[in-house]
């Protein structure tokens, strides 16, 4: 995929992110759980500063035809505002370009906003509560020569 200076992204399996997924995300859930709702045909990526992986996510098709969904998006916090973030989403979005995807959209923490509005996506909801994890907006950017 890509290095930085500091950094390598590169794809990783989807049992590589679960402990920072758990960590980040998720910490009153069980990683048993985390694994039950992941789709088997996800492609991972993760970000490592050195041999510490400090970024993840993933993306899957999702919903209609065409459409891919970014999901499990995590930063270590000591890393945050030092593109891993942007680096893993930049992954994933040309993952599922290049596997066809005509829309990309996902359920975007609210925090997390401005980073999918730097990369292109655009809120399409009122921001609402998923109840345990908080409030979000669900996001979505058009590849090609799609609308949007």
């Amino acid at each position: 995929m890509a290095e930085g200076p500091a950094s390598t992204v590169r794809e990783i399996s989807l049992a590589e992110t679960r402990p920072l997924r758990h960590a980040v995300l998720r910490p009153h859930e069980t990683v048993e759980s985390l694994a039950s709702h992941e789709p088997a045909d996800a492609f991972a990526v993760g970000v490592f500063d050195g041999r510490e992986l400090i970024a993840v996510g993933f993306v899957a098709p999702g919903g209609e035809p065409d459409a891919w969904r970014v999901r499990g998006m995590a930063t270590v916090p000591s890393a945050r505002g030092r593109g891993a973030g942007k680096a893993v989403l930049d992954g994933l979005l040309a993952h599922a370009v290049a596997a066809g995807a005509s829309r990309v959209w996902c359920n975007a923490r609210t925090p997390a906003r401005s980073l999918y509005e730097r990369a292109g996506f655009h809120a399409v909801s009122e921001e609402f509560e998923i109840p345990g994890i908080g409030p979000h907006f669900l996001m979505e950017r058009y590849t090609g020569t799609a609308p949007g």
